[in-house]
């Protein structure tokens, strides 16, 4: 190889591996929840596509000048980009788990509304949920959900959420099975800032604290209120006996950091990757589940040992731009 060629390669190769770093593991260097990186991030697999796609085209150069040029070290920083993401996804598993447990717990953004009462319902029956988290769900809604459910002897209590302080007026709702008790917001706990979360804890303290979460997006414009948001949850998951559902706006590469004493959001563990089924995207449902960002979670306090977790099928149609996730989970 003549030493130009040699030179070249190195210092390309140099520099695709920091990239390849960046693509695979941005926490490692801190930078997850910088702009775009936090947005590439989130989908993984999408990411996994295209760094392989861009690989093939090096690797014909590669060959056909047959020698250690740049191409060549293109070539090899971006398969090890491709590899390396697809080795997480691996890891983190797309095998859905449906064992039973003592509680189950859903959320479904519902997309402002769009989502019928009727379609909430259903999933309410096909899953047995005793806690339903419902990001821009209103009041009115959940109301028509409550009733519905009513009808065919499933008893549940709502609540909403209506904007956060300073924020827009998009609602969180809950729903909460009268089989777990009296259940009351906690307004002194808070919000996320920009979209509303709320606090609600067992009147006779027998029950888990309950959290329906929906922080902001990572958006360039919101990105600071998107970090307190997640801040704001980590500090909700201090509580041992806490359960926080919803559409979080994050994927498991955004929590890094964030976990304390084995958790992976404050002292929560999350539902998905605790059954391996954390690869599986929920948002958007025009995308197969495969190459989605799993952005909407159930995370479980240190009280709580997860049964299993499913990225529910069968709701693609039913107006929303995610689909419903669904939890079982058990008192330690």
């Amino acid at each position: 190889m003549p030493t130009r060629s040699r030179t070249s390669f190195v210092i390309a190769l140099l520099l695709g591996a920091i990239a390849a770093l960046v693509a695979v593991w941005p926490q490692a260097i801190g930078i997850h929840r910088l702009p775009v990186v936090a947005n590439a991030i989130s989908f993984r697999a999408l990411l996994t596509v295209g760094l392989a796609a861009l690989a093939l085209p090096c690797m014909a150069v590669a060959a056909r000048r047959r020698r250690w040029g740049v191409a060549a070290a293109l070539a090899l920083a971006l398969t090890a980009a491709a590899v390396g993401n697809g080795v997480v996804l691996a890891v983190r598993g797309a095998g859905p788990s449906s064992s039973g447990g003592e509680l189950t717990v859903a959320a479904w953004n519902t997309y402002g509304g769009s989502v019928s009462p009727e379609q909430i319902a259903r999933l309410v029956r096909e899953t047995g949920a005793d806690v339903v988290s419902l990001p821009e769900t209103d009041g009115f809604a959940a109301a028509e959900v409550v009733g519905i459910l009513t009808a065919d002897g499933i008893s549940m209590r709502h609540d909403t959420v209506w904007a956060a302080a300073g924020g827009a007026s998009i609602p969180t709702s809950i729903l909460i099975s009268h089989a777990l008790g009296p259940y009351t917001r906690d307004t002194a706990a808070g919000s996320t800032p920009g979209l509303p979360s709320g606090v609600w804890r067992s009147v006779d303290g027998a029950g888990p604290t309950l959290v329906a979460a929906h922080p902001m997006p990572p958006f360039p414009a919101v990105l600071e209120e998107w970090n307190v948001g997640l801040e704001w949850i980590a500090d909700r998951c201090a509580d041992d006996d806490v359960i926080v559902a919803g559409d979080l706006n994050a994927t498991l590469d955004h929590f890094a950091g964030e976990g304390v004493d084995g958790g992976d959001l404050g002292g929560c563990r999350d539902a998905a990757a605790m059954t391996g089924s954390a690869a599986v995207g929920t948002w958007p449902v025009r995308a197969p589940a495969l190459l989605g960002a799993p952005i909407d979670h159930v995370l479980a306090g240190s009280d709580w040992s997860v049964d299993g977790f499913t990225v529910v099928a069968g709701f693609d149609d039913a107006g929303s731009d995610h689909r419903p996730i669904v939890a079982t989970l058990s008192r330690r």
